[in-house]
């Protein structure tokens, strides 16, 4: 039997002061989220702050990468060579496959790992926008590469220049391998970061990614065996398109044909043609998927 109202006991409550406050430190705004975050993203490409296990793939790529420069320049100097025997911007040719791998087990780290723990509407709530978290990720990355294949060309740019070999080529041609490795850098990211941001789940990007850049370039094979460019010594100038196929191909083409480096036999956009449409590829290849990043994330 309930108490008339007049009855009942008064209610009463106490405020305890626990001692929160307001902040009241300087607020670094936008900028200095974004950056945070770029930096974030770069220590994390290389397992920086994190565990011992995710430093071991990236940092072996770079000892893969490193390694064959400093055997290179060992060689050129014990042989008494003018020129190294292999020229800077073709040296992430040469060894693409590494390249490709970095950027596939570690462009999920970039993008996946956010979206399978939800941790990416966290930096919406503020004050980061979505275009800051796009382009904070895609320089983290892009970044991250241009170290992964600028430490190889410096080893090989200080070993020839040491050993009393040509300055001014050495020095050219240096510059000609960092144009190189800028292209190789925007074209793989992009790609990377694309095909990482569709899955959270880091293995299905890893093998997503690895899975396009191969089959990508072997489609480009079996084209250039139909365009006669495997059986003859000097392919005909056609079968150079193939390089459209393929992102690496694209870029060594590019690169190829804009420097005048190589010889004829060598894949390379042909003519100025070539070079325009080559350029023009790879300029849609960057922008178009930076692009579709940002449409991604517009919807979380």
């Amino acid at each position: 039997m309930s108490l008339p109202p007049e009855t009942r006991p008064a209610e009463s409550g106490v405020i305890h002061d626990i001692g929160y406050r307001g902040y009241t430190g300087p607020r670094l705004g936008r900028g200095y989220a974004t950056r945070s975050l770029f930096t974030q993203g770069l220590r994390a490409a290389y397992g920086l702050g994190r565990s011992g296990r995710s430093k071991v793939l990236p940092m072996l790529v770079l000892a893969v990468l490193t390694l064959p420069a400093v055997v290179i320049v060992a060689l050129a100097i014990v042989q008494g060579r003018t020129e190294l025997p292999l020229d800077y911007p073709a040296y992430p040719s040469a060894l693409g496959l590494v390249v490709e791998l970095f950027v596939a087990a570690q462009a999920p780290v970039l993008m996946s790992r956010d979206l399978r723990y939800s941790t990416v509407p966290l930096y919406f709530s503020r004050p980061i926008t979505r275009g800051d978290y796009v382009r904070a990720k895609f320089g983290a990355m892009v970044v991250a590469m241009l170290l992964l294949m600028t430490a190889p060309m410096v080893v090989l740019y200080l070993g020839a220049v040491l050993g009393g070999m040509p300055f001014g080529h050495n020095t050219a041609h240096f510059l000609y391998g960092l144009a190189a490795a800028v292209l190789f850098a925007l074209v793989y990211s992009a790609v990377g970061l694309l095909i990482a941001a569709s899955t959270p789940r880091r293995g299905f990007g890893v093998a997503a990614i690895m899975g396009f850049l191969v089959v990508s370039q072997g489609i480009a094979v079996v084209v250039l065996g139909i365009a006669g460019g495997l059986d003859n010594p000097v392919p005909p100038e056609s079968a150079n398109w193939v390089g459209l196929l393929s992102p690496g191909w694209l870029v060594e083409g590019l690169v190829t044909q804009l420097f005048g480096l190589g010889s004829a036999a060598d894949l390379h956009a042909p003519g100025t043609l070539g070079v325009t449409v080559f350029a023009l590829e790879a300029a849609v290849v960057v922008a178009g998927s930076y692009g579709l990043l940002r449409r991604r994330y517009r919807s979380i």
